[in-house]
């Protein structure tokens, strides 16, 4: 029987009906997929790109407090994090998104 989601560290029933819908129905496949594709699939469902969402998936795969990153790690993190939403809202942002940005009220950072 799979383990679900929300028996990862941090992660709680609203992570787990979001990796829900991004087909991730397992605390095993969340750790194969890693934080950073985990990540994007989510931002695939239209998921609203925020770095503490992020963040807490990495320390949770890592068994670590959900605020237990600080300092050079985080900004590390940081910059997978914008790379990530880079590339999804180059190839796979909703059109919606696209339409919103190109007028100026889409997600900003």
């Amino acid at each position: 029987m799979a383990t679900p989601v929300s028996s990862i560290r941090n992660l709680g029933p609203a992570m787990e009906e979001a990796c829900a819908q991004a087909g991730i129905s397992s605390a095993e496949e969340l750790h194969a997929l890693g934080a950073d594709e985990t990540y994007r699939r989510l931002l695939e469902t239209g998921q609203r790109p925020h770095f503490i969402a992020y963040y807490i998936i990495e320390m949770g795969l890592q068994g670590r407090p959900w605020n237990d990153c600080a300092g050079a790690e985080k900004l590390a993190l940081r910059a997978r994090f914008d790379a990530i939403v880079a590339r999804s809202r180059a190839t796979g942002l909703p059109e919606m998104e696209r339409i919103l940005d190109r007028i100026g009220t889409g997600l900003r950072r």
